[in-house]
């Protein structure tokens, strides 16, 4: 019997490392054991990233590195906004580095940095915090459903 492959239409369990171009770690799902579910093709991955899981079978393992533009994307500029230090709380402080999480209508919540305190004017940057860099991605197939 053929050994199971990641196809275009899968749900795959793995666990994801993610590094920097200078080695640091980003993330790893292994932190916490819980693996991430991919659902091939639904569009919450790049292209770029499917592809490169596309042939693997259950317990395999590879490395790739995915420019900017196929990892987190750019940054967005419309995803800078400015808010009103009076939104800020001792519990949720202004301060430049901390992240704090809107609520948006609908109850969707919203992390954003903080990069600039100017006056009465708080500077909150909603990009992924690692748009803009190249990422290089270690994956542990788990599981193929």
């Amino acid at each position: 019997m053929m050994a199971k492959m990641i196809e275009n239409d899968s749900q795959v369990i793995v666990h994801i490392t993610m590094k920097l171009a200078d080695g640091s770690a980003a993330d790893s799902t292994k932190v916490n054991n819980k693996p991430a579910k991919i659902i091939m093709g639904d569009e919450s991955i790049s292209p770029a990233f499917e592809q490169q899981l596309l042939g693997l079978t259950i317990g395999s393992n590879k490395e790739f590195t995915l420019a900017a533009k196929d990892a987190f994307g750019e940054p967005n500029p419309d995803n800078i906004h400015y808010v009103d230090a009076s939104k800020f709380s001792v519990d949720a402080p202004a301060k430049v580095g901390n992240i704090i999480t809107f609520t948006q209508p609908g109850g969707v919540e919203l992390p954003g940095m903080i990069t600039e305190v100017s006056g009465d004017s708080v500077t909150v940057d909603f990009n992924h915090p690692l748009a803009g860099q190249a990422v290089t991605f270690n994956i542990d197939v788990i599981d193929i459903l």
